[in-house]
């Protein structure tokens, strides 16, 4: 959740975005959500196989990429596994025909993600418009309609588990929190997005959440923090060790007493130093551009797929199913909620593993675990004297936004010295290097480190690990 660092959304964005909420879909998915919490895995597999039998339906008759691959399937009866899978790649060469609204072009949506103004606009008053990252070396872009976020917000507001329950008794709209997301605040990621759009729902509340951008040095960071107090941070795993790394040395003159995380791997090393660090409740979740609200995290700390609304499939290399228990290569996710861009068999790329034992909070939903990113955090000597920590996170939005450059791998030689393989070679390749030499030097600047030496290497295959996806940033062991 983040939103560009203005005063507020203009009269335009916010009329816009509020045409994206349905107060009578919301409700009506609100109650199925709720009445599904504790349903039995049979009511939930019962209601897995209606919504897919009707999203193959709508595929087969309103996209032109599903009416070819799936031919032949008869969408009542079709078992999913006996389905082809997809890829990012694959979807993104024929967008046009994959999204199932001919008025949804990729070049015009390109053009749309690429104005930062507009981030949290709706696209033709009637679509929020999410740009992903490229950590499968693919960058996408994906559209959600009322009906979609309807099914989103509901799974926020019902199955995430509040850390503090009688505060919530006592503030049940959270008139007292003050909200701050540390993160990527530079494209129409799908955070910056939901930031932008709950700003726009909720105008009295508009001061109480802020964003703040992890390019910008950790110095004005925590003054930016310092000067707003937030009483929930939501971030990443690896932002939050670096804000404990500054509560400890005094820096922090503010103790939220909640940390939500997500999109990294949050460890039982890093949950415990961040709550004995803050005093916090931590609490992680697990979401995607291709689904927002993919896990909760319950009272035991597991984390629960809504396979109500979300299909699941660990698979092996050959993409064969995996047994519960076991790590996958990676995952098909199949989104039921979505029916504007159908996602059947996606592969995800995350490396996951179902649990089979059933867990004590109560929940039928199935338990999942998750490896996710788990590129490093750069230690660099720093201007001031002290080492600076460059964020995993920041250095690919850097490179990807900033340099166009996705297929990567940065490794530190020491704390002044930081290796670039591309896989770009000749003219291409020298100018795409050049492009990277200047981005990181200029955010080196940003960041208050000395400066700093870019060796490049171009023509180089990028290591891969189990996943596929690879390791992108390497530190310095």
């Amino acid at each position: 959740m983040i939103f560009r660092n203005r005063p507020g959304p203009n009269a335009l964005t916010m009329a816009n975005m509020t045409t994206i909420f349905d107060p009578w879909r919301f409700s009506a998915v609100s109650m199925d959500v709720a009445t599904s919490a504790r349903a039995s895995a049979q009511a939930i597999s019962g209601r897995q196989q209606a919504r897919l039998a009707s999203l193959l339906e709508g595929a087969m008759r309103d996209s032109r990429f599903y009416r070819e691959h799936l031919r032949g399937v008869d969408p009542q009866s079709a078992a999913l596994a006996e389905l082809p899978p997809v890829s990012r790649q694959a979807l993104m060469g024929c967008f046009d025909d994959w999204v199932t609204d001919p008025r949804l072009t990729l070049n015009e949506l390109r053009a749309f993600t690429a104005d930062a103004q507009r981030i949290g606009e709706a696209y033709l008053g009637q679509y929020l418009v999410w740009e992903s990252s490229g950590t499968s070396h693919q960058p996408g872009i994906f559209i959600q309609n009322a009906q979609t976020m309807a099914v989103y917000d509901a799974l926020e507001a019902l199955r995430r588990t509040a850390p503090r329950p009688l505060q919530r008794w006592f503030d049940p709209l959270g008139l007292t929190e003050r909200i701050a997301y540390v993160g990527a605040t530079s494209g129409h990621f799908a955070s910056a997005v939901t930031m932008q759009r709950l700003r726009a729902l909720h105008p009295w509340r508009a001061v109480s959440i802020r964003s703040f951008s992890i390019l910008q040095s950790t110095r004005l960071l925590v003054n930016e923090l310092n000067a707003f107090a937030p009483t929930v941070i939501a971030t990443y795993p690896t932002v939050a060790v670096v804000l404990a790394n500054e509560a400890d040395h005094g820096a922090l003159h503010f103790a939220p007493s909640e940390i939500w995380t997500g999109g990294e791997n949050l460890s039982p090393a890093v949950r415990r130093r961040l709550e004995l660090t803050f005093g916090s409740a931590v609490r992680s979740s697990y979401g995607a551009s291709e689904f927002m609200s993919i896990a909760w995290e319950c009272e035991q700390r597991r984390m629960h797929v809504n396979a109500d609304w979300v299909i699941l499939e660990p698979v092996d290399a050959h993409g064969q199913p995996m047994p519960a228990g076991e790590w996958s290569h990676s995952t098909l996710l199949t989104n039921l909620a979505n029916p504007v861009q159908p996602l059947i068999r996606y592969d995800l790329g995350d490396q996951t593993r179902l649990r089979h034992e059933p867990c004590a909070c109560g929940s039928a939903l199935p338990v999942i675990e998750l490896l996710g990113r788990r590129d490093d955090a750069i230690v660099m000597a720093g201007r001031r004297g002290k080492p600076v920590t460059l964020l995993p996170l920041a250095l690919t939005t850097v490179l990807e936004d900033e340099a166009g450059v996705f297929d990567f791998h940065l490794c530190q030689h020491d704390d002044r010295t930081l290796l670039l393989r591309l896989v770009l070679q000749g003219s291409e390749g020298e100018a795409a290097a050049e492009r990277c030499r200047a981005v990181l030097k200029k955010f080196a600047d940003t960041q208050e480190i000395k400066p700093i030496k870019l060796l490049c290497e171009l023509g180089q295959t990028m290591p891969r690990g189990r996943s596929g996806k690879g390791k992108r940033i390497v530190a310095l062991k």
